[in-house]
């Protein structure tokens, strides 16, 4: 069903592209072609969350802990540009040991236990979700959909497919065979989350250094028997790493051993590690 769909849709819509248009992405400031309208972002996401929660064995059963993953996400949403403020915004913790975290288009951020019981206090999870909701307000998934698709999914904007039909394009990048997690993000695009999540996490009075403890932390795993699959799909190199490094001393020296700025290990500890398996 989707090459039928999609074959036409490139076919009417190289002849109309130069008419789509971009827009200033009031999050990153570039101009952005506009291969997905915002009701489509959304439908994509909720169209595809339950499967790709089923696949990472399902929301973490404990109510509490979901809360607060919830309270921290929304949070660090209450600084987002206010274009992207009122999305349907959703935040889980997954049931499983793999480590990783992502973003659906139009708002739905997850991470999983496994990388949750690697951190060590509530910014360090603050600096993950907020790095997740860079890639939402930042239209990474719009730019990657738009190329792997040969910009099919942006006909929609001139009815070249239906609304769902969008939405099943949109899927089947995001969603490989068996119900994988297939997309993937380029170096430029995870300094732009990177940027935009510490950002936020400031924004919100988190210590934003906790976003490069992350990051060391899943550098380190990388070299183990299993490495982390949030590096499939958001690459580290040592100069992402670098970059974050600059960005602290260039904007953020401000927020180091200054009380407004804070890390709230022991609220993390009683409120998600004492509730997870093992800990």
């Amino acid at each position: 069903m989707i090459r039928t769909i999609l074959l036409p849709a490139i076919l009417v819509l190289s002849t109309i592209l130069p008419l789509a248009g971009c827009k200033t992405n009031p999050a990153t400031g570039r101009s952005q072609f506009q291969a997905m309208s915002r009701d489509q972002e959304i439908e994509i996401g909720e169209s595809v969350k339950d499967e790709l929660t089923d696949e990472y064995g399902g929301a973490f059963p404990d109510q509490s802990v979901q809360n607060y993953v919830r309270e921290v996400g929304l949070r660090l949403v209450e600084h987002v540009e206010p274009q992207y403020k009122d999305l349907p915004w959703e935040f889980t913790l997954l049931d499983s040991e793999v480590i990783n975290a992502f973003a659906l288009p139009g708002g739905k951020v997850f991470l999983s236990r496994g990388l949750v019981v690697m951190m060590r206090d509530e910014a360090q999870m603050a600096g993950v979700i907020g790095h997740e909701i860079g890639h939402v307000t930042a239209r990474h998934i719009n730019d990657r959909i738009a190329r792997q698709t040969g910009f099919a999914v942006g006909a929609t904007v001139l009815g070249a497919v239906s609304r769902s039909d969008a939405a099943r394009i949109g899927a089947s990048v995001i969603v490989g065979a068996g119900g994988v997690y297939m997309l993937s993000y380029g170096r430029d695009e995870e300094i732009e989350a990177d940027t935009l999540g510490m950002r936020y996490m400031a924004r919100a009075g988190y210590d934003p250094r906790a976003q490069l403890e992350v990051m060391e932390i899943l550098r380190d795993a990388s070299g183990g028997s299993h490495p982390p699959e949030f590096l499939s799909t958001h690459p580290l190199p040592q100069t992402r790493i670098q970059r974050i490094e600059r960005e602290l001393r260039r904007d953020y020296a401000h927020t180091q051993d200054n009380p407004d700025y804070q890390r709230y290990p022991d609220r993390f500890r009683t409120r998600m590690l004492d509730r997870l398996p093992g800990n």
